[in-house]
């Protein structure tokens, strides 16, 4: 067997077993509703998908675990930069995955960004945006 495959295998064996830590770039966010480019009416249902980390409540600082944030009109955020609290970002602290948002007729960018306990982004790896119109 080649080394690098041998590598890979070996890896694959140690992080299914739970002996090495998940990586950032395998976990991602997904929006379940509304689909990219829906037309929807106010109020609409948000929900949150995650695959590859755990969602937990703001506060839990264990490591591969957060929780979702979604941000109106904004572009995600780097990672380690702190989300701020004000009507364009959205936070879901409570472990929340669905909501309700009400939101005036028009477009909108609506951008999901994962987070650590401390509301610290994990980067546009662990975000998603899509785009919806408010009829």
């Amino acid at each position: 067997m080649k080394p690098r495959i041998f590598s890979v295998l070996f890896s694959a064996t140690l992080l299914s077993a739970g002996l090495l830590p998940q990586m950032a770039h395998a976990a991602s966010v997904s929006f379940i509703e509304p689909a990219d480019g829906a037309v929807v009416s106010s109020p609409f249902a948000v929900k949150f998908g995650v695959s590859g980390m755990e969602v937990r409540p703001a506060g839990d600082m264990t490591p591969g675990v957060g929780h979702h944030h979604l941000f109106i009109n904004e572009d995600s955020m780097a990672a380690g930069q702190l989300i701020p609290m004000d009507d364009k970002h959205l936070h879901f602290g409570k472990a929340q995955t669905e909501t309700s948002v009400t939101l005036p007729p028009g477009q909108y960018k609506l951008t999901m960004q994962f987070a650590d306990g401390s509301h610290h982004s994990y980067g546009p790896e662990l975000s998603k945006t899509i785009n919806v119109t408010v009829k």
